[in-house]
Parts: structure tokens; C-alpha cells; sequence
């Protein structure tokens, strides 16, 4: 059973989220949360798997509830949900530690989905906003400041996995650009994940460019 965490300020989308969430055979609504410091508690006390988290909320912003949580209860998935599509807000939710990033009028079917993604220990990152992390980069350097203290042990074939799913391509194209099997693919990210200490798919792109081990092109 997956347990969910809704955080947003509106009284009547946080009803209708868990009409739609409870109704799933495999989810349940543990708590629902009216501004960041409420989500920042309930995730302590209620252990969710995943949260949906808004943008805009009182009290504490969902950026800041988003790392706060992601920090102190690192198997807790942050699922981003808000009306605002911007860069600012893609960059800085995933900065923050959320595993995936949607719009309000996601249809009800792709939030399930994504919620099932996240829970799962995926990362929710589409081929679009991934185009806009790096645009991100390369229209600002010095978001990559944060260079890796001695060269990792990365082999030639991981940096190649590395370089295409920082350009969005999921699992199975990477595969076939590489003429790899899809399980191998997968092993190599396993990998890159543990050697880099991103936690998953999303982190390993905003690792990957803020270290510089990847160039935006």
C-alpha cells in the first residue's frame, strides 16, 4: 500500500486529491497538510511514502518543506505539484530533493501514474523538463559550482549512460543507442546512483551538471 502525504493550501484540491488517491486499490491518504511546516511534521509522524507537495503554500514554502523532508527522511518521495510552470520552480524543486515535478491539470490517470513512478523509487522526470534543466545550466554557468572534490571512478561506458539520461532519454532508448540490453542499462545507473550519492533519476542529473561531469551542450 502506498501511503501519501497531501500538502497544499487549498482546502477543496486537497479533498479531491484524496477522493481520487483513496479510491485506488493500492494507495491510501495518511494526512493532509495546509502549509509546509504542517507537511514538514506529518512527514515525520505519518512515514508516507510519497507527498504531493505544492509551490505556494503559507508559513513554509514547498521548496523549503521539500528539502527539509528530503533531508531528514531521505525514503520519503517528493512529487511536486503545482500551477506554475517555470524554470525557476523545476530547478529549485528538484534542487531541493523532489523525485518528480507536475502541473495541476495533469490528467487524474498521469497523476496516479506518477504517483506509482515515485513510490516505486523512479524518478518522475519527462524528456521536457529535463530539455529546461539543461537550457538551465547552460544559460547559467555558475549553477555548476559545486565541483567533485577528486575525479569518481566513473567508466567510459557510465559517463556515455550518464550523458543520455541527462539528455532525458529514458532506460530503453538509451539502450538502443548504445546497442545495450535494457537490464544492462539499468545496472549502469544502479551504479552511477551509488557512486554519485543521488538518491535517484532526478538527483543524478542535478549531480551530474552541478559537478561538471556532464557539459550542457
Amino acid at each position: 500500500m502506498i501511503r501519501v502525504l497531501i500538502a497544499d493550501d487549498q482546502t477543496l484540491l486537497r479533498g479531491t486529491l484524496r477522493l481520487l488517491l483513496d479510491s485506488q486499490s493500492d494507495m491510501t491518504v495518511v494526512g493532509e497538510a495546509a502549509d509546509g511546516n504542517q507537511a514538514v511534521e506529518l512527514a515525520a509522524g505519518q512515514s508516507p511514502d510519497v507527498v504531493l507537495m505544492d509551490i505556494r503554500m503559507p508559513e513554509l514554502d514547498g521548496l523549503e518543506a521539500t528539502r527539509r523532508i528530503a533531508s531528514a527522511h531521505p525514503a520519503v518521495r517528493v512529487l511536486v505539484l503545482t500551477t506554475f510552470d517555470l524554470d525557476e520552480y523545476v530547478y529549485g524543486a528538484l534542487r531541493a530533493g523532489a523525485s518528480g515535478f507536475l502541473l495541476k491539470d495533469t490528467p487524474p490517470g498521469d497523476l496516479i501514474a506518477a504517483v506509482r513512478v515515485v513510490a516505486a523509487g523512479e524518478a518522475l522526470l519527462a524528456p521536457g523538463i529535463t530539455k529546461r534543466l539543461i537550457a538551465e545550466f547552460a544559460r547559467t554557468p555558475e549553477l555548476g559550482r559545486r565541483p567533485t572534490a577528486k575525479p569518481l571512478a566513473i567508466t567510459d561506458r557510465e559517463r556515455e549512460v550518464l550523458e543520455l539520461v541527462g539528455r532525458g532519454l529514458s532506460n530503453q532508448e538509451i539502450a538502443v543507442h548504445l546497442v545495450l540490453s535494457p537490464a544492462t542499462v539499468k545496472t549502469h545507473i544502479g551504479r552511477l546512483l551509488a557512486k554519485l550519492d543521488a538518491r535517484d533519476r532526478a538527483q543524478l542529473v542535478i549531480v551530474a551538471y552541478e559537478s561538471g561531469l556532464i557539459v550542457p551542450r
